[in-house]
């Protein structure tokens, strides 16, 4: 019998390139989503295939599925600071009554559970790059703390099921990533200096652009997720791409590949917004046998090339 999963937020940017992996590995998906943030035409590619069902739920909601389960995926999330900044009530929902939903469900069933968590556990870090063993600088009152805490809190409740109830919980710590299926309005740096840039629009650069994050291809980070569903690796385990480049780069760079001549201007900071940002994969590279392969350029390039089609 094939492997059966569920997966939260499935209709998501990342939940549906998941669902997408699953799939072609044989396995049967149940995808909800509230479609809150997440869009059905991503999962466009899979749907009315035997192997995927899809629900739109909110898991903040009672979760249940009929028949067995293997695996519960908890991707559910408003992900990005507009969208979590928009939303910051249900943000802190999805992190605490969606992980205890996905989590009671898990337990229900006798399934595994794996995590989708976050780089923004670390906060503003001031450890570099970031370890599984740094715990990092957060501001819990900050306006970022809704959705820094929710993923903290959901990390601390999954553990608690994996002590008291001896539910494998794997925790992924996933860095910032990009590629086909962003949201162009969502407010994440790439997908904003890209729309800017086929516009022909002045690419919007926070404070001096000096601040650094560390930008992984989607494909990469999918890779990552699916070695480490299938290892006996527990974590927290981070995934990400550990070359940096200062946001200013970026923009220079995605202006560069997305043929406008567009002028670059400096905006103001988001409160909390932090300085860097690179993931210590060393863990990764030893258990999972795992990095990634995708150059930026590349993988901007691909990007780039879908947001033509697609955002036209």
């Amino acid at each position: 019998m094939s492997p059966r999963a569920v997966v939260t937020g499935g209709a998501g940017f990342l939940g549906s390139h998941l669902c997408e992996r699953l799939v072609s590995e044989g396995w049967q998906v149940m995808c909800f989503d509230s479609l809150l943030t997440g869009d059905a035409a991503n999962l466009a590619g899979i749907l009315g295939q035997e192997g995927l069902r899809f629900e739109n739920h909110d898991v903040t909601n009672h979760l249940d599925v009929d028949g067995p389960v293997d695996w519960v995926l908890h991707l559910a999330s408003p992900a990005s600071p507009r969208d979590y900044l928009e939303h910051p009530i249900h943000t802190l929902k999805v992190g605490a009554l969606g992980t205890l939903r996905a989590l009671g469900l898990a337990k229900a069933k006798g399934a595994g559970f794996l995590l989708a968590s976050t780089s923004e556990v670390y906060g503003d870090p001031k450890v570099h790059p970031q370890p599984e063993s740094y715990w990092g600088n957060v501001n819990p009152v900050g306006p970022r703390g809704v959705y820094d805490e929710a993923k903290r809190f959901a990390e601390a409740l999954g553990m608690a099921y994996h002590r008291t109830h001896g539910i494998p919980v794997k925790i992924a710590r996933i860095f910032n990533t990009y590629g086909p299926r962003m949201r162009k309005d969502d407010g994440r740096a790439v997908p904003t200096f890209i729309q800017q840039a086929l516009i022909g629009e002045p690419i919007t650069v926070h404070g001096e652009g000096s601040q650094t994050r560390s930008l992984c291809y989607v494909a990469d980070l999918v890779e990552g997720l699916w070695r480490f569903l299938v290892s006996d690796h527990l974590g927290p385990l981070n995934l990400g791409n550990p070359e940096e480049i200062k946001i200013l780069e970026l923009a220079q760079l995605i202006a560069a590949l997305g043929g406008e001549r567009s002028q670059i201007v400096f905006v103001e900071r988001p409160e909390d917004d932090p300085e860097v940002r690179c993931p210590d994969i060393g863990l990764a590279r030893v258990v999972l046998a795992w990095e990634p392969e995708v150059s930026l350029r590349d993988g901007l390039d691909r990007t780039i090339a879908w947001a033509r089609e697609s955002w036209a």
